[in-house]
């Protein structure tokens, strides 16, 4: 059990405890002052006190039928204490050993009262005390009716300060009655916020899960398009230009041209699968590599290609430079594939907080469509079905770059990507 509950029994048990007490006392105390006064040889009228212990126990049965029931009408309450203290009185008037039952009067002031009444109903019991503690009002004399009311007023000013203190305490009790009763519901709502929250959460791993699943998969295709799609297709093509060339010797050097290719791409994949950065950039700086991309595009395609490296070139953040490399291979495959261009340009710029690279060719061109956002969609550059410059997009997006493309018939194409310069060792 909580702290909290274990409170909250304990007071509720304390007060059923009272209540208890509230009711069963005041008959143990008119028996035991009945016993008393039974025992005694004092000149009282018995018949007359016991038909008046009997009145007094009656009414005490009408008090437990009211309590706690009835405990809110004062009007109801302040009747029934009237009565008990005249009772009460009348008792001890004629046999003082009654004042043990009167006792009740101090306690039934603070349970039937409220307000000043309770002070009033304090000092009433102690006038009827004080006639108790001189023996019975035969003998409180003319010359002792200053003694009865000096203790009179001594036992109502401690009366009434023992009533006050108990109005205290009693408060404090209530006050902590709503503490807790507080502190519980705030328990409630944690709960309930603590169970939304692991659902929450569980939510949260299964999208995470998802996400991870779907970003994987659109690396695993950006890396097959750029690596394996391409490698296959300058394979097909020089197995085409074998074919054509039939038995003719040279065809060989196409052979031996797929043969590399088709090892490549077995490379790239291979590095691919186990999610590791490309061979080209394992082995070179990014301007190497974009180099050595260029030279052997030029070589395969017979189209001049040249690299114009401007600013600082230094060491990136491994996707920086696989982005560029990417951008850098999907760029020169469209234009072998659409532009018919005589010469590709191609600048790798290091900037403060940028890294670009632009790729120019003299070819065709073509009229780029605006998709919704602004962003140009290239058509004449994506009969493939677009994945490439998707891919490109997507990749330089995740770095929050972008990519730009400018092209009209007849005016060739430039394709324009633009990453943060995150150094080695930086964070995404």
């Amino acid at each position: 059990m909580s702290t909290e509950a274990d409170l909250r029994a304990r007071a509720e048990t304390a007060e059923r405890r009272d209540a208890a007490l509230i009711r069963v006392l005041p008959f143990a105390l008119l028996a035991v002052s009945t016993l008393i006064t039974l025992g005694e040889p004092l000149p009282v009228n018995r018949p007359l006190v016991l038909a008046l212990t009997v009145a007094a126990a009656l009414w005490l049965g009408g008090f437990v039928a009211l309590y706690p029931r009835r405990q809110a009408s004062r009007l109801l309450m302040g009747g029934y204490y009237a009565g008990l203290m005249v009772l009460a009185g009348v008792l001890v008037v004629m046999a003082p050993w009654y004042g043990i039952f009167a006792i009740i009067g101090w306690a039934h002031a603070f349970e039937c009262l409220g307000g000043a009444w309770r002070y009033v109903g304090a000092t009433l019991t102690s006038m009827i005390m004080a006639v108790t503690y001189l023996g019975g009002m035969s003998r409180i004399d003319a010359d002792e009716w200053w003694l009865w009311l000096s203790i009179s007023a001594l036992g109502a000013v401690l009366s009434s300060a023992c009533l006050y203190g108990v109005q205290q305490w009693i408060d404090r009790s209530q006050l902590q009655q709503q503490a807790l009763s507080a502190l519980h519901q705030a328990n409630l709502r944690l709960e309930e916020a603590a169970d939304e929250n692991a659902g929450l959460h569980a939510q949260l791993l299964v999208q995470a899960r998802e996400a991870g699943v779907h970003d994987e998969r659109q690396r695993m295709a950006r890396e097959i398009h750029d690596t394996l799609a391409q490698s296959l297709a300058g394979i097909l093509t020089q197995l085409q230009a074998a074919e054509q060339s039939g038995t003719d010797p040279a065809g060989r050097p196409h052979l031996a041209k797929a043969m590399k290719l088709a090892r490549e791409g077995l490379t790239e994949a291979r590095r691919t699968v186990h999610a590791v950065e490309p061979e080209l950039l394992a082995e070179a700086l990014l301007p190497e590599a974009i180099n050595d991309v260029a030279r052997k595009w030029s070589q395969a395609h017979r189209v001049e290609a040249v690299l114009t490296t401007t600013g600082d070139p230094r060491p990136m953040h491994t996707e920086v430079e696989v982005t560029l490399l990417r951008a850098a291979q999907e760029s020169l495959a469209n234009v072998a594939k659409h532009a018919r261009a005589g010469r590709v340009g191609i600048t790798l710029s290091y900037m403060a907080d940028l890294v670009t690279l632009d790729v120019r060719d003299d070819g065709v061109g073509f009229v780029p469509q605006v998709r919704a956002g602004g962003q140009a969609r290239a058509d004449g550059q994506a009969r493939d079905g677009g994945f490439g410059l998707i891919g490109m997009r997507r990749r330089a997006q995740r770095l929050a770059g972008r990519v730009e493309i400018e092209s009209e018939p007849g005016g060739g194409t430039a394709i324009s990507v633009s990453v943060p310069a995150i150094p080695v060792g930086g964070e995404r």
